[in-house]
């Protein structure tokens, strides 16, 4: 090809590309309207991913927390029917202590007694049971029963001077409330 053929030929192939790009430059709002309902689409799902997402967190919240309920409501139930077991022998031990404070000459049967009060303290305390201390301690009605009130100069006011029945707690629930004579 001569140079001549070459220009004659450049015109036409400028001509061509600025035509190109003119197609090109209308093409492109048609093809951005052509994705905007893909682009559409995409956000759509992106809001059912995201629903998705927070009703799965949410259920594992829900999940997490009803486990724990029942861990401890399974941990109540079990406290429950352990300070009922050791209420039912509650009895067992105010008789104990009741033969413990009679006298007797047979010293055999006495220490009969005394071992097995020692025996079902070191069960009850194996257990997790405490008394609830009250003699000489300051009246707490989340602890104590008061049936009786004194009048003592020489003790302080509302002071425990006799205890009628011991009183048990199993951690923080009181199994028993301790009877006691409080002094005003």
């Amino acid at each position: 090809m001569s140079k001549q053929e070459k220009k004659q030929q450049d015109p036409a192939v400028e001509k061509a590309s600025v035509e190109e790009t003119q197609t090109e430059a209308q093409a492109t709002p048609e093809q951005e309207t052509a994705t905007d309902p893909l682009l559409e689409e995409l956000e759509k799902l992106r809001k059912q991913v995201d629903e998705k997402e927070e009703q799965y967190l949410r259920l594992a919240a829900e999940y997490d927390n009803f486990r724990k309920r029942s861990q401890k409501e399974k941990e109540g139930l079990y406290q429950g029917a352990k300070s009922d077991a050791v209420a039912a022998f509650l009895p067992v031990y105010d008789n104990l202590e009741r033969a413990l404070k009679q006298e007797t000459a047979d010293e055999a049967y006495k220490k009969g007694v005394e071992m097995t009060m020692s025996g079902l303290r070191e069960i009850l305390f194996k257990l997790g049971v405490e008394e609830i201390p009250a003699l000489g301690e300051t009246f707490d009605p989340s602890l104590h029963n008061a049936v009786m009130h004194v009048e003592d100069e020489n003790v302080g006011e509302n002071t425990v001077v006799d205890v009628f029945q011991t009183g048990f707690k199993l951690g923080d629930k009181v199994i028993r409330f301790a009877m006691v004579k409080v002094a005003n």
